[in-house]
C-alpha cells in the first residue's frame, strides 16, 4: 500500500477506456491503494496535504462511488467551503460523471452547511450527498480536510456503508474520469459536466425556507424590535461556514443590524482561528458579549452543526441547553403541529434531558456518540430532538444537527417566555434559574487532552478496561483532597448499545465510572481528529431542586472540583498522557 507521506507517491499510468458515456471518453487511470483511508462517524479526515498527494483524494471518491448505486444517481455536493473546496468539488465532477451520476446538486461555491445539505438531500428527493467538512477542525493549507458520504435520508452513512467504502480503499487498483471543462461554481442555474447534469443552488435560501416553517419568525422579530435596547443580540460565526445564513435570517428576515453579527464571511481558512463554538476557541464572541453587556450571544462551528448559547455572564452547556429546548418545545409551530415523540442524548451528555422526559412522560434514549445514531430513532418515528454535549443540538426536521436551529430555538423560546411574563425580562440566566428549581441542576464539564500520545491513551483504556474485567474498583472509596468528600465507586462499565431499531450492536463506546451517589466520570477516546489521539474526559454531578437557588447557582469548576480530582487518581491520566492540563475545558 501506499504511504501517507506526500514524497512516497503512488506511480501511476493513463489507461484509456474504450469505454464512452453518451459520447464522452471514459479514462481509468491507475493507482494503488493507500492506508488509513477508514471513515469514522464524520467522514475521512486528514491534513490537506494528505488529500493533495496525487490520487489520495481520488482513491476516496471512486470508493464512495463504487459502495453505492451511482449509476442514474443524484447526489447533493457542498461543504464549509475550507481550503482545498473548489479543487475536490472538481474532481468528484470528474470521478461522478464517468461512474454514470444522472445529476449533481451543487451550492454556490461548493458552500452549503451540513445542515443545510441535509436539508436539500431530503427536499430534493437526492440519493444522497458528498460533504466536504472536517466540521470544527482548523482549516488552511496547514491543516484539515474531509470528505464525508450522507445517505438518502439526509442523515451520516451507516457503519454497514462506510465499511464498505474502506474495504474497497484498501483494494482500489483504478479509478475513473471523463475530463472536460471545470464548471464554474460561482454562477446558479444549470449546466452539465460531460453527461452529468449539474445544478448550481443558492446556498442558503432552501435552509432559510425551512426554518421559517419550523420558528415563529413573527413573534421573534416583534419582541426584537419591541426590546433593541434591552434584549441585544451577537452571532459569532467564527469565519465558517453559517455567516451567510446567519445573515440571511438574522439581519435580512429578522431586521437586526449589520452588528449583530461578527466574523460572519465564510474564509477558507477561517481566518486563521479554529471554528469550535466553546469557551476556549469562540472567545471573539464571549469577550464581547462580556464588554458589551450583550444578553444573547450565540456562535456556531465550521461546518453549521454545532453551537454556543452564551450570554452576560451567562453560559448553557449543551446538556441543560437540549433540556431547556425540550422542556419548552410546546412554544415552537413545529412541536405544536407535530407533537414531541421522544427525546434523547448521546452517552456522555448530562442526564438533564432524561428527567425532562420523565416529567413529561416522553419515551427517552442513551446512544452512543454519532449523530447516526439518533437517525435510526427519527426515521422510525419515535424521536424529535436530541442533543451532545460536543456542542450539536437538533431535532427530526432534518438528520443532522444543526447550530441555526437551535440558536433560533432559544429564540424562539426567550419570545415566548416572554410574552408570557409581559412585566420581567426574561433572558438566558432567567430561564436557567427556572429550570434548575423544576428539575435541579446536572454540574458537567468535560475536558479535552488533545493530539497526545496514542501509546499514553491506550494504556489509559487497558488500565480501565482491567479493572472493569477483574472488578478491583468496586466499592472502592477515594477522598478528594481540596473539597475532603468521599466519592464511593458503584460500578466501572463500557458503554454498549443495541439499537433498538435495526438490532445493531456498538460496543466499547467508553468506560463509564458510576459512583453511589449517582456521579458518574465518562472516559473516551476520539477520532475526530487529524493527528494523535484525543482523550476526552466527562464528568456530572447532579444536584436536585431541594438544594436551593444558591447551590443551584453554583460555578461549575467548583462544584465539580472534588470529583475531578478523583477521576485523575483513578485514571492516572496525568501519568499516562503527560500533561498537567487539558487542551479545552467546557
Amino acid at each position: 500500500m501506499c504511504s501517507m507521506i506526500k514524497e512516497d507517491k503512488c506511480v501511476s499510468s493513463e489507461v484509456n477506456s474504450p469505454l464512452t458515456s453518451m459520447g464522452y471518453q471514459i479514462k481509468e487511470i491507475s493507482t494503488k491503494p493507500f492506508d488509513g483511508q477508514k471513515p469514522g462517524t464524520s467522514g475521512l479526515r486528514k491534513r490537506v496535504k494528505v488529500f493533495q498527494q496525487e490520487h489520495y483524494t481520488e482513491n476516496f471518491i471512486q470508493a464512495i462511488f463504487d459502495s453505492i448505486k451511482a449509476d442514474g444517481a443524484t447526489l447533493v455536493i457542498g461543504g464549509d467551503g475550507r481550503y482545498f473546496s473548489p479543487e475536490a468539488v472538481q474532481t468528484i465532477l470528474r470521478i461522478g460523471s464517468a461512474n454514470g451520476v444522472k445529476k449533481l446538486i451543487i451550492g454556490k461555491d461548493s458552500i452549503l452547511s451540513t445542515p443545510a445539505a441535509s436539508n436539500v438531500i431530503r427536499k430534493y428527493k437526492a440519493d444522497g450527498g458528498i460533504l466536504l467538512t472536517a466540521s470544527h477542525n482548523p482549516g488552511g493549507p496547514n491543516n484539515d480536510f474531509g470528505i464525508k458520504y450522507n445517505v438518502s435520508n439526509g442523515g451520516p452513512a451507516p457503519e454497514n456503508v462506510t465499511n464498505k467504502i474502506y474495504e474497497i480503499t484498501k483494494t482500489i487498483q483504478r479509478y475513473k474520469v471523463i475530463e472536460a471543462n471545470p464548471v464554474d461554481l460561482s454562477v446558479i442555474g444549470k449546466t452539465s459536466y460531460g453527461p452529468t447534469e449539474v445544478q448550481i443552488i443558492d446556498s442558503v435560501a432552501d435552509y432559510v425556507e425551512l426554518l421559517q416553517g419550523i420558528f415563529d419568525f413573527q413573534l421573534i422579530k416583534d419582541f426584537l424590535q419591541n426590546n433593541a435596547e434591552s434584549f441585544r443580540i451577537l452571532f459569532d460565526g467564527l469565519h465558517g461556514v453559517t455567516g451567510p445564513y446567519a445573515r440571511a435570517i438574522l439581519v435580512e428576515t429578522l431586521g437586526l443590524p449589520e452588528a449583530s453579527i461578527q466574523n460572519c464571511v465564510a474564509l477558507p481558512d477561517f481566518g486563521g482561528g479554529h471554528p469550535d463554538p466553546n469557551l476556549t476557541y469562540a472567545h471573539s464572541l464571549v469577550e464581547v458579549v462580556e464588554a458589551k453587556h450583550i444578553q444573547f450571544g450565540a456562535a456556531s462551528d465550521g461546518d453549521g452543526d454545532r453551537n454556543m448559547i452564551y450570554g452576560k455572564g451567562a453560559f448553557v452547556t449543551p446538556s441543560d441547553s437540549v433540556a431547556i429546548i425540550a422542556d419548552w418545545a410546546h412554544v415552537i409551530p413545529y412541536f405544536k403541529k407535530g407533537g414531541v415523540k421522544g427525546l434523547a442524548r448521546s452517552m456522555p451528555t448530562s442526564k438533564a434531558i432524561d428527567l425532562v422526559a420523565q416529567k413529561k412522560g416522553l419515551e427517552y434514549f442513551e446512544v452512543p456518540t454519532g449523530w447516526k445514531f439518533f437517525g435510526n430513532l427519527m426515521d422510525a418515528g419515535r424521536l424529535s430532538i436530541c442533543g451532545e454535549e460536543s456542542f450539536g443540538t437538533g431535532s427530526d426536521h432534518i438528520r443532522e444537527k444543526d447550530g441555526i436551529w437551535a440558536i433560533m430555538a432559544w429564540l424562539n423560546i426567550i419570545a415566548a417566555a416572554n410574552k408570557e411574563s409581559p412585566n420581567e425580562l426574561i433572558g438566558i440566566k432567567e430561564l436557567l434559574k427556572k429550570h434548575y428549581a423544576v428539575y435541579g441542576r446536572s454540574f458537567f464539564s468535560r475536558y479535552d487532552y488533545e493530539e497526545v500520545s496514542s501509546e499514553g491513551a491506550n494504556k489509559l483504556v487497558a488500565l480501565l478496561d482491567g479493572a472493569i474485567t477483574s472488578s478491583s474498583l468496586a466499592n472502592k472509596t477515594y477522598k478528594s483532597k481540596s473539597t475532603d468528600q468521599d466519592f464511593t465507586i458503584a460500578s466501572v462499565t463500557n458503554f454498549s448499545y443495541t439499537d433498538p431499531i435495526d438490532g445493531s450492536v456498538s460496543k466499547n463506546q467508553g468506560q463509564v465510572v458510576l459512583f453511589d451517589d449517582g456521579s458518574r466520570v465518562v472516559f473516551r477516546l476520539s477520532g475526530t481528529g487529524s493527528a494523535g489521539a484525543t482523550v476526552r474526559l466527562y464528568v456530572e454531578r447532579y444536584v436536585g431542586p431541594e438544594a436551593g437557588e444558591k447551590v443551584l447557582a453554583g460555578d461549575t469548576a467548583e462544584g465539580l472540583k472534588g470529583l475531578i480530582e478523583v477521576a485523575l487518581e483513578i485514571s492516572n491520566l496525568k501519568e499516562f498522557l503527560g500533561r498537567d492540563k487539558p487542551t479545552v475545558i467546557t
